[in-house]
């Protein structure tokens, strides 16, 4: 890992603007966060943020892919979620130093800029903007956990399935009507929604038959209308 000097300028603006936390933000207290950014850089299968470790800081992602996992009862490694440029993670560090509930591992060399938390906190409390956009923010993820939560304990496996495919896929551009997943096993689908690797490739056959999914690849294509 290597540290540089705070990174300025278009490309940590760009970085900061696209995440929730920040969205609403003016742009002159966007640039003074902007100013507290470092960049920092890791190799593949780097452990950036480790699950029941205190945080300090928040990560962008400007190159590179990461997996967030969270290890099971019995010792298992669950795949949260993936994540690539213009991904974040590591944000509720900014707010307390409580335990980090996921870890967080390069899948390949990765450029990240850093947000420290006592940068922030100062930030925060010189601007009303700010200290608002987080508040939306921390609603905006109760309410994905509840959603998450709901689905775990009531939804069948195949509708966890299609549940986690549009997840994975609605950030996606191209046709309106269908987007399409970044390359995916049937093991990785898995892990995400709690199952083995043969229920997943059985629920991914019926839906193909029930031509709800397509597949080009290891990408899946999927409709973004509810059914």
């Amino acid at each position: 890992m290597t540290t540089s000097n705070p990174t300025r300028g278009k490309e940590a603006l760009e970085s900061l603007r696209a995440i929730p936390l920040f969205s609403q933000v003016s742009d002159a207290d966007l640039e003074l966060i902007a100013s507290l950014l470092i960049e920092r850089r890791y190799a593949r299968n780097t452990t950036i943020v480790e699950e029941g470790l205190p945080g300090d800081y928040m990560y962008v992602i400007r190159e590179g892919r990461v997996k967030v996992t969270k290890l099971s009862d019995e010792g298992r490694e669950k795949i949260l979620n993936f994540l690539d440029e213009g991904g974040f993670f590591g944000e509720m560090a900014l707010l307390d130093r409580a335990p980090r509930i996921a870890s967080v591992k390069t899948l390949k060399p990765v450029r990240l800029l850093a947000l420290s938390r006592t940068d922030f906190l100062n930030a925060l409390r010189t601007s009303p903007d700010l200290a608002m956009a987080v508040i939306q923010e921390l609603v905006r993820r109760l309410r994905e956990v509840d959603e998450q939560a709901s689905s775990l304990s009531f939804q069948r496996v195949k509708e966890r399935t299609k549940g986690l495919l549009r997840r994975l896929a609605q950030e996606s551009a191209g046709d309106p009507e269908r987007r399409t997943t970044a390359a995916l096993t049937h093991q990785q689908i898995a892990d995400m929604i709690g199952t083995s690797r043969e229920t997943v490739t059985r629920v991914v056959k019926e839906l193909k038959q029930d031509g709800w999914l397509h597949q080009d690849g290891k990408r899946y294509v999927v409709p973004t209308a509810e059914d």
